[in-house]
């Protein structure tokens, strides 16, 4: 299938009055396209025309998804960067703009996956790669070669100190773990979040001794993320990123890699066990039940590899300096992730359209962090704020890990984050879900800048989709940074669009600017968001956590 690629050249200011999209500009160097449209978004005469002429820039197929590490990734944080010292910022990458993060990437060797089952009759059954099954060698590995007795682990969660712990009389040393999707419904949303992350789940295993891991589909992950979207870009390349001294960060250090089974062979597992697959699932589908762990009547034995190169791809900075002698030296952070999925190379080759444009996950969010950064500019700010857009976040929050670490600014003196993600503008919003607000001193603020714009907070209305620990505010809340991320609503007819928005668009090559966006909201949103940065940077006390909060508590002094 031949690529359509659109050239926004001299006719972009055009675009801006909607007047050229489908005329072909004439094709110029990458240096000037990106310049001369940085610059033209800038002139733009109303914030919905700003917003709307990034989104158009960053998820053209010219880009080609914004994979980190890509040329097309390279353009877009080119075209941030110019934005930036459009607007007015100050440069604080360490490369002018630029905080270049090392990357390891893993491209899989699809050949040589292979999963087996071997039941204590001593048959074996090999699993069908794809079908049946997917490995992933650890992200510091290159192979994977591990044979072990199975256990059932549960979901995984290993919290003593919250009165949950799923190795509890289990030995796990030297075998491989087997759990289920999620966390026990007991935890609030963003704490149950929390627990059913991958990385914590690793990590757990890694501690009690276990060599690898295996995750099974519960029956509302399964409609959250189906098998066959699993599968879909079994090419696609993974990341980590890369610590100064050499060092790869991984989760769960010391296994070999992981696996995931398609529900539909999943019994296998359980040949002979106490329970059955199905009644594990009914468990935690169960209102209070959580899954108790058990030895498991089968050995595995888990097979991969994969290629590895370490590249570079930037975050990119920019600074609106304080002006309070005592405050400047701390600062607001407002985060947006700039890259997205690249592109599916199996949708190409059967002539799909393989290009994952990205234009709400997260064009859109770039767009309005920077209409956002384009009001802090001209307010009167006591603490300074920091424009971050990062990389890397569609391969495990990279960018954002990287800076929390190694920030270009004092670590210490990151006061707050406020992180802008996917903000599906498809409906006249009227609620905003604001996760993470209530934790910290940043709750108030949030909500009386809502409330100026009779705009209402709402609970999280998808607790099983685990969004506190998806998007990269979470890395600063691991460093013990108070954050916020804030989501379009689900009140006035938001509910549907999104919805629809999350079972047909979401990652995939249909996330373009053919959606009915309405730059009129997103004008709206980056405005709430302002308002709360800029209420952020002079509020007199620091945002700091609520007395007695999880996540306060668990990574203080981080």
């Amino acid at each position: 299938m031949k690529l359509s690629i659109r050239r926004y050249g001299g006719c972009l200011g055009l675009i801006l009055l909607g007047a050229c999209a489908n005329i072909d500009a004439p094709a110029t160097t990458a240096s000037e396209t990106v310049t001369q449209a940085a610059v033209e978004t800038t002139r733009a005469a109303t914030a919905a025309e700003r917003i709307r002429a990034d989104v158009l820039f960053l998820a053209d197929d010219a880009r080609e998804g914004r994979e980190a590490g890509s040329h097309g990734y390279q353009e877009a944080a080119d075209y941030v960067s110019i934005r930036m010292a459009e607007i007015g910022l100050e440069p604080v990458g360490i490369d002018g703009w630029f905080q270049q993060v090392p990357l390891r990437a893993n491209k899989p060797i699809l050949e040589s996956a292979a999963f087996a089952v071997t039941k204590t009759t001593g048959e074996t059954v090999d699993l069908a790669h794809l079908d049946d099954f997917r490995v992933f060698v650890s992200a510091d590995k290159t192979e994977m070669d591990i044979i072990a007795p199975a256990v059932f682990v549960g979901f995984g969660v290993h919290a003593p100190d919250q009165g949950h712990d799923d190795y509890a009389g289990l030995d796990v040393k030297g075998k491989i773990v087997v759990y289920i999707g999620g966390a026990p419904d007991r935890f609030d949303s963003e704490q149950r979040a929390h627990y059913s992350s991958r990385g914590g789940k690793a990590e757990a295993a890694a501690r009690h001794g276990a060599v690898g891991i295996v995750s099974l589909y519960s029956i509302s992950g399964e409609k959250r993320l189906p098998w066959a979207r699993l599968i879909s870009n079994p090419t696609r390349t993974r990341m980590t990123w890369v610590h100064p001294d050499g060092r790869a960060e991984v989760s769960g250090a010391g296994l070999g890699g992981s696996g995931v089974l398609n529900p539909e062979i999943s019994q296998l597992l359980f040949d002979g066990a106490e329970k059955t697959f199905a009644e594990v699932r009914a468990e935690v589908d169960t209102k209070g039940v959580s899954p108790a762990g058990f030895d498991l009547n089968v050995t595995i034995s888990m097979k991969g590899a994969q290629t590895s190169k370490v590249v570079t791809s930037p975050n990119v900075i920019g600074l609106i300096p304080g002006s309070d002698p005592d405050m400047k030296n701390e600062y607001i952070v407002l985060s947006a992730h700039l890259d997205h999925t690249g592109v599916n190379q199996k949708k190409i080759d059967a002539g799909k359209d393989g290009i994952n444009n990205g234009a709400f996950d997260n064009a859109m969010g770039v767009a309005t962090m920077l209409e956002a950064a384009t009001r802090l500019r001209e307010a009167s700010l006591g603490r300074s704020i920091l424009i971050l857009a990062v990389t890397a976040e569609e391969k495990g929050l990279l960018g954002a890990g990287y800076f929390a670490h190694y920030p270009t600014v004092d670590g210490v003196a990151l006061a707050a984050n406020v992180n802008l993600d996917m903000p599906v503008v498809l409906h006249p919003f009227t609620d905003v879900i604001a996760f993470g607000a209530e934790r910290s001193s940043i709750g108030p603020i949030v909500r009386a800048a809502a409330a100026k714009m009779d705009i209402a907070l709402s609970p999280d209305p998808m607790p099983t989709q685990n969004l506190f620990v998806r998007s990269d505010h979470y890395r600063f809340v691991e460093k013990g940074v108070p954050a916020v991320f804030l989501v379009v609503g689900f009140a006035n007819g938001g509910e549907e669009k999104i919805n629809d928005f999350i079972k047909n668009h979401y990652h995939k090559p249909s996330d373009d600017t053919s959606l009915p966006i309405l730059y009129d909201q997103a004008a709206r949103f980056a405005e709430v968001n302002y308002r709360i940065a800029k209420d952020l940077a002079n509020v007199e006390e620091r945002p700091h956590w609520n007395k007695g909060d999880f996540f306060g508590e668990l990574f203080s002094g981080k």
